[in-house]
């Protein structure tokens, strides 16, 4: 029996764009009835959100689409993490050169940025909605949905 994939999307605080790619994956699991086969979890490139919830917009946007990101807390990444995680998803270009650069020999075949596995989206790059107005969080729910889709695909024909 394959052992658990094991998941990991990763921003700059762990509180809007990876606790929202988090959450989505982890409804998509339990609607798949994949959640005993693949562990998902978020972490940011920086500390400054350690130990909060999501933030109250994300939580917002998420819980419009049926999915509750209330029970996450911030964490920071830790260059371990490519050990304990078979993918870490970076949500954009910048925090995917800071996992590169931290990154223990032998294991960068780990690191991505999420939106490689986007079916229909052609921007490498998951937007911040933190400092934005409007739909910006509605924008991030779009695009982790549909590399959502796309990773669970990939998934599935790994195992």
């Amino acid at each position: 029996m394959k052992k658990k994939s094991k998941v990991i999307f990763v921003c700059m605080g762990n509180i809007c764009r990876s606790p929202t790619a988090e959450g989505v994956f982890l409804s998509l699991l339990e609607a798949e009835g994949m959640l005993d086969v693949v562990e998902v979890d978020s972490a940011g490139t920086h500390a400054y959100h350690v130990g909060e919830q999501p933030d109250l917009r994300s939580q917002a946007a998420a819980r419009g689409r049926g999915i509750d990101l209330s029970n996450q807390r911030g964490r920071q990444f830790e260059a371990n993490d490519f050990i304990e995680f078979d993918y870490v998803l970076a949500m954009d270009s910048e925090n995917y050169r800071g996992l590169k650069h931290i990154c223990p020999p032998g294991y960068e075949h780990k690191l991505h940025r999420f939106l490689e596995y986007a079916r229909y989206t052609k921007t490498l790059d998951v937007p911040d909605p933190y400092y934005g107005a409007g739909d910006g969080f509605e924008q991030v729910l779009d695009l982790i949905e549909d590399a959502s889709q796309g990773l669970l695909e990939t998934l599935r024909k790994e195992s």
